[in-house]
């Protein structure tokens, strides 16, 4: 519940630094409960403002928050955003020089830093560990962005998402304090939230559960038998837009390199991306796609998630059901007005096999 007292001194940090007048539903509520240290659990749609409810209560308390996040790209675009309002906000992954890591490790050591962001393997490399378990770095709690990560990805190829629950209770017995989790995503079913609460080991979390649909998004379906014709397709729907950027899903990493390579023949500029890519081939292509140097990207599921490019309005699935977009869907970003689905329904193909 949102004291009333505390509404008037909210609105003037969120005006001070974001330049809003109000708050949208329930972003006071989730603050609030952020600030009483409650453990939460937040699915909002995209463009409903998650960031700001974990940056502002970091940004009021004493201490520093640990942001986990899954794309270095994702992390990146956040930090910049608040470096450039010059708050105390910075990052740690695996590509920065030596220099500027040992810089972030001594910001934190000196607790001048409100926000660091990190992956889960970060957090859990021996040098961050041992920086975050000295006693005079306060930890005021752990925000997990695009929790759903941690079940799509967990059990696979990074299992260090599953071990977050237990760093909870590690950091929280070093430090002798509750050490709060609040875990936010655009998108969680039923089964997903059971799981994010019971690895995250959260313990009687606020919920603030919200519709991930938008008025803005439209959806068309098309039933498209062969190759030749999804190719065509797809080449048809980046010439229509010559002035968006957007994505172009598919199934698989053969898939994507397959098709963006017969864009580039067609002199259309564009690359894949998948998770077979090293981790600076893949930074490169979220640069490229986010500067506007690649106006369409060719991708599987590991690109998307949570990246704000407001003159991204389009995506394309090319896969064989629909009922496989949900996590896509979610992943929307900003202003997103269109969405065609190239797909073969598994109803179809049963009837004909």
């Amino acid at each position: 519940m949102l004291a009333q007292d505390q509404l008037p001194d909210l609105k003037a940090t969120l005006h001070k630094i974001w330049g809003y007048s109000d708050f949208r539903y329930p972003q006071a509520e989730i603050i609030a409960s952020l600030l009483r240290g409650k453990d939460a659990l937040i699915v909002m749609p995209t463009g409903g403002g998650k960031s700001i409810c974990f940056q502002l209560p970091a940004l009021l308390k004493n201490g520093l928050t640990l942001v986990i996040s899954p794309l270095i790209a994702l992390m990146e675009n956040q930090v910049q955003q608040l470096q450039n309002k010059q708050l105390p906000a910075a990052l740690i992954h695996s590509q920065q020089s030596k220099r500027d890591r040992d810089q972030t490790l001594k910001a934190v050591s000196s607790q001048n830093l409100r926000l660091l962001y990190l992956s889960p393997e970060t957090l859990l490399s021996l040098p961050v560990w041992s920086i975050l378990s000295q006693a005079q770095v306060k930890i005021n709690g752990i925000i997990l962005d695009e929790a759903h990560c941690l079940v799509q990805w967990g059990t696979t190829f990074r299992p260090a998402y599953t071990r977050l629950g237990a760093v909870r209770a590690a950091l929280s017995k070093i430090h002798s304090r509750k050490i709060a989790i609040a875990a936010f995503t655009a998108t969680a079913d039923i089964y997903t939230q059971q799981a994010i609460i019971k690895t995250l080991r959260l313990y009687h979390p606020a919920k603030f559960l919200l519709s991930p649909y938008r008025k803005n998004l439209h959806l068309q379906g098309k039933n498209i038998w062969t190759s030749r014709g999804r190719r065509e397709q797809t080449l048809k729907f980046i010439q229509d837009k010559p002035n968006q950027s957007g994505l172009i899903y598919v199934r698989s990493r053969k898939a994507s390199e397959e098709l963006a390579d017969w864009l580039r023949f067609r002199n259309l500029k564009t690359l894949a991306y998948h998770a077979g890519l090293t981790d600076q081939q893949r930074r490169h292509i979220e640069n490229q796609w986010l500067q506007g140097k690649i106006p369409f990207v060719i991708c599987t599921s590991a690109f998307g998630m949570g990246i704000d490019k407001s003159d991204c309005r389009k995506q394309q699935h090319l896969k064989k059901s629909i009922h496989s977009k949900q996590q896509q869907l979610d992943f929307v970003f900003d202003f997103f007005v269109d969405k065609i689905y190239s797909s073969i329904p598994q109803s179809i193909k049963r009837q004909q096999s």
